[in-house]
């Protein structure tokens, strides 16, 4: 029989109101990334009025751009987000259920498509309002952390997203059938509590390194030292927890319990792994890239 930390009684509702026969709540969840976009824009905001942290003494973005580029950021993460999760988690049930897509209180939201969709709002903005794409690219990575280690521990509140099954003092009993659904496991089943990890380590853990690196130890001098931070930094951190997550239902089989998306004689990666690993060189090449053109890189 497993041991583990009782699981704690909160609510994934913060409330919730009946008008006219409807029922309406606001969930943790949607104020965990309300909350951690406005204060990941205030970060920024903070970064760019201060001239001194660019190259030159000159913000790539003004305020004023930065707050238009948010609406821009908000579409491409909802947008991004929710397509990722229809092509890479579950194409052929939405194929089959095309009405569906759009049903996002339902969940299903991708990080690897919202990263996408982000990427794509900064390349459009930044060439319609003439923005250097480095310093744009730059600002959002300073933003990016307070949204990703509010919204896991959103996760972990809504008790989904969790870990695999452990012994480990800290594993958690999360409720549910699917969460209890453990091979093997007679008694309570106790899980890695993988949303606190990915919280500490691509929220926090990266989010202090970035805001050090603006702030204080002049990475926005070098155009593309942030992102290629981030995206190596948030790569490595979700490669390994992969190792402890559970992975989506759907990869599962008798065949393949520890649910690889590729594999070959059971050796091979998860699908989070196989979208996180391009994430890990092009950071590493966007590192080197702007550690060796210097300060004045352009």
């Amino acid at each position: 029989m497993q041991t583990g930390l009782a699981f704690p009684n909160i609510s994934p509702e913060v409330f919730s109101i009946s008008l006219f026969g409807f029922d309406f709540a606001l969930r943790w969840y949607a104020l965990a990334y309300i909350a951690g976009i406005v204060i990941g824009w205030r970060i920024a905001v903070a970064a760019v009025r201060r001239a001194r942290l660019w190259h030159d003494d000159s913000p790539a973005i003004t305020p004023d751009q930065l707050e238009n580029l948010l609406t821009w950021i908000i579409v491409g993460i909802i947008g991004g987000g929710r397509l990722g999760y229809v092509l890479f988690y579950r194409p052929a049930y939405y194929f089959a259920n095309p009405l569906e897509i759009p049903i996002l209180w339902e969940g299903g939201m991708s990080f690897h498509g919202g990263f996408i969709g982000v990427v794509l709002a900064i390349l459009i903005f930044a060439r319609r309002q003439n923005i250097p794409l480095g310093g744009a690219a730059d600002t959002i990575a300073l933003a990016a952390t307070p949204a990703i280690l509010l919204g896991r521990l959103a996760n972990f509140v809504n008790a989904e997203l969790w870990g695999r099954p452990t012994t480990l003092p800290w594993g958690v009993i999360f409720p549910g059938e699917a969460a209890q659904m453990c091979p093997g496991v007679t008694g309570l089943c106790a899980r890695h509590p993988s949303q606190l990890y990915e919280a500490g380590l691509e929220g926090l853990l990266l989010g202090g390194i970035l805001i050090l690196m603006a702030f204080r130890w002049g990475g926005l001098k070098r155009p593309w030292l942030l992102s290629g931070t981030f995206f190596a930094g948030y790569g490595l951190a979700r490669f390994l927890i992969e190792f402890v997550r559970q992975p989506d239902a759907q990869f599962i089989t008798p065949g393949n319990p520890l649910g690889l998306a590729f594999h070959i004689d059971g050796w091979g990666l998860t699908m989070g792994q196989t979208l996180t690993l391009p994430m890990i060189i092009v950071g590493l090449l966007v590192i080197w890239h702007a550690s060796r053109k210097g300060p004045r890189a352009t």
